[in-house]
Formats: structure tokens, sequence, C-alpha cells
């Protein structure tokens, strides 16, 4: 699944970036690379999300958000 599929509270893992290489390697470092916990801590109705990232939050815009994919981490 793609982080805005997201719900709001729950906390993902990265699993790839499927964006530009410009932007992916911009969000990588940021803190962003595969296996990075990602909380979704509020949604736009635009689109955007608020994330928090290593204790820093961050907010995407609906396209980043599409091509970043996660996996539910069941275990938080």
């Amino acid at each position: 699944m793609n982080l805005s599929e997201g719900k709001v509270g729950s906390t993902y893992k990265v699993t790839g970036i499927d964006l530009p290489e410009k932007i992916t390697r911009r969000l990588q470092m940021l803190g962003m690379t595969n296996g990075t916990d990602i909380l979704i801590l509020n949604r736009k109705y635009s689109g955007a999300i608020i994330i928090k990232i290593r204790g820093t939050r961050f907010a995407l815009g609906k396209a980043f958000s599409e091509g970043i994919m996660v996996k539910e981490d069941r275990a938080k």
C-alpha cells in the first residue's frame, strides 16, 4: 500500500519509494529509508498528510505520499 492510504494515528514501515530520483534522495537525506517507522499525525482535505519520522514532523503533498510504499507496523 502507499502512504496516502494510511490511517491517522497508525504507524507504518517504509518498504520503498517510487518517486523521481531527486525527490527520493532528498527524502532519504531527511531520514526516510527502508524500514523507517512513520506515524501519520494528520490528514488535510487537499490530500496532504502530516507525518512523524525519527522525532521530526513533516508535511507531504498527495503526490509524494502516493509514491511512498509502506506496510503496517503491527508491533506498535
